[in-house]
């Protein structure tokens, strides 16, 4: 069960109390209403700061200073002078009904009510039913929603399929606070679920989206998927993943594909990872079923070109839920080059720099973290053996700047244009002694320094000038030597 907080006018700020306070001060009631009631009951701190009362949205709009109305409900924001970016905006919504919802999205009329009950029995689930009076200190609960949190339970209000029916995304949302809250959905609201579950087919795809990405960002993804599938929901959001249930991998794998993707995005999710890494996560297999051949040479399945198969089915899967074109480039490329070779004893450091000119410098750690959690995924207890922190190693290595002349302000044609020296040794001794003077300064790397310098140096004999030269290569080596020493430390190679 859940230790259920009480609620006192301390723990509303003090910029959503005025907004009560006004309200109640020109005779009008004025009550907080759904999820910051259910956070603050659950002692965590609410998104968002919503009231619902009996003023009409004419009246709201006339007490406040600055308001604006964002959509057919009656909703009206006021706006407060804060940078907190949680309470810039306090929504007021009058009591209202609601009816008929021939599209299963939106209801086809809405009248305003005089009553707080009459505005409480349309909501989605007893949790989101709770009004609390700031002024009273009094919680409101005319359906059980304090029990159904103590015993961590999502609940329809009244007769679920008729909640449903009203609004199928509020299938979607059921699963939402489950994995979100750690909860369960009751019998009959799962139930009711099963009926009218084809009625996602009539929501849009960004509603959907919104819902599937609240998913994948909890704590909990691999229950949330479970239960979309389990529930036959997961046909609505993401039918490309079903594919995967029950196809047996090669030995490397414990897991058959479909549970592998969900252990896979699981670790991304252990691991605080970002939603893009969770998407890659869960789709970066997803065309293993059509790529999957019985090589007799090898006794086992084999994939080949899943990656780049998997890669178009990404796009094409992230790009109808209507993601953003950037995360849908990002997530597509991370699957495309996930199979990267990354044996450190059997490649060049020209081969990690192809797969980190592939992916992107600002993304070649991403693209590492999704091999990690691939390799979770795969059911192996040890998330980066040696060979693959070698490998970390290598691209810290290629990704760095190498300590050589090439970093210097200045090249071996300019200094021949200002000293008027012609090709020969000289040029490279005169580069290393400047690389020498830069590595102890490196305010000293610039164009107009190392010009004047570099007329001094050249007026030296060619054997003291090829001492200073030799200084910096051997400086430089040292550097270098350094450098590559404190990488393989960081990644425990040495």
């Amino acid at each position: 069960m859940v230790r259920i907080s009480k609620i006192s006018k301390q723990d509303i700020p003090e910029e959503v109390r005025k907004v009560a306070e006004v309200i109640e001060n020109a005779g009008y009631e004025a009550y907080l209403v759904g999820g910051c009631v259910r956070d603050l009951l659950l002692g965590r701190e609410p998104k968002d700061w919503d009231f619902t009362t009996n003023a009409r949205p004419e009246t709201i709009v006339g007490l406040f200073p600055e308001t604006y109305q964002n959509n057919d409900f009656g909703t009206v924001g006021v706006v407060n002078e804060t940078e907190n970016e949680r309470l810039k905006v306090v929504e007021v919504t009058p009591y209202r009904l609601e009816s008929g919802y021939s599209d299963a999205r939106r209801p086809d009329s809405v009248t305003f009510s005089d009553t707080l009950s009459e505005d409480l029995k349309r909501r989605d689930f007893t949790m989101n039913a709770i009004a609390y009076s700031i002024s009273h200190e009094t919680t409101i609960d005319e359906f059980d929603g304090l029990r159904d949190l103590e015993e961590k339970r999502v609940r329809a209000v009244g007769q679920a399929s008729e909640r449903f029916a009203e609004d199928a995304l509020r299938i979607l949302r059921a699963v939402r606070f489950a994995v979100e809250l750690g909860f369960v959905i009751e019998a009959e609201t799962m139930e009711a679920i099963i009926l009218n579950v084809h009625n996602l087919g009539r929501i849009s795809k960004e509603r959907i989206r919104d819902e599937f990405v609240k998913i994948l960002n909890s704590d909990s993804p691999m229950q949330g998927i479970v239960l979309l599938e389990k529930l036959g929901m997961l046909q609505y959001v993401a039918p490309d993943l079903l594919r995967g249930i029950g196809v047996e991998q090669n030995k490397a794998h414990a897991y058959h594909v479909y549970e592998h993707l969900l252990r896979t995005l699981q670790h991304a999710a252990d691991k605080k990872w970002p939603l893009h890494l969770r998407l890659a996560a869960l789709f970066h297999d997803v065309s293993k079923p059509e790529t999957r051949r019985w090589s007799e040479e090898k006794g086992t399945w084999t994939f080949h070109g899943h990656e780049v198969v998997g890669s178009r089915v990404t796009r094409k899967i992230l790009t109808g839920l209507k993601f953003p074109r950037e995360t849908v480039d990002l997530v597509t490329n991370l699957v495309r080059w996930h199979m990267f070779f990354s044996d450190p004893d059997q490649i060049t450091l020209s081969a990690v720099r192809r797969t980190i000119q592939n992916v992107g410098k600002d993304y070649i750690e991403d693209l590492l973290n999704l091999r990690v959690c691939d390799r979770i995924g795969t059911g192996r207890p040890k998330e980066q053996p040696f060979r693959f922190r070698k490998y970390k190693a290598m691209v810290d290595e290629a990704m760095r700047d190498p300590i050589s002349v090439k970093m210097l302000g200045i090249d071996g044609r300019r200094i021949m244009e200002v000293t008027g020296e012609k090709p020969g040794p000289k040029i490279g001794y005169v580069l290393h002694a400047l690389l020498e003077e830069v590595l102890d300064d490196p305010a000293k790397n610039t164009a107009e320094y190392l010009e004047k310098q570099a007329v001094e140096l050249m007026r030296l004999e060619e054997h003291e000038l090829e001492k200073r030269g030799e200084q910096g290569k051997e400086k430089r080596e040292k550097e270098e030597e350094e450098a590559l020493h404190a990488i393989k430390q960081k990644h425990k190679v040495v």
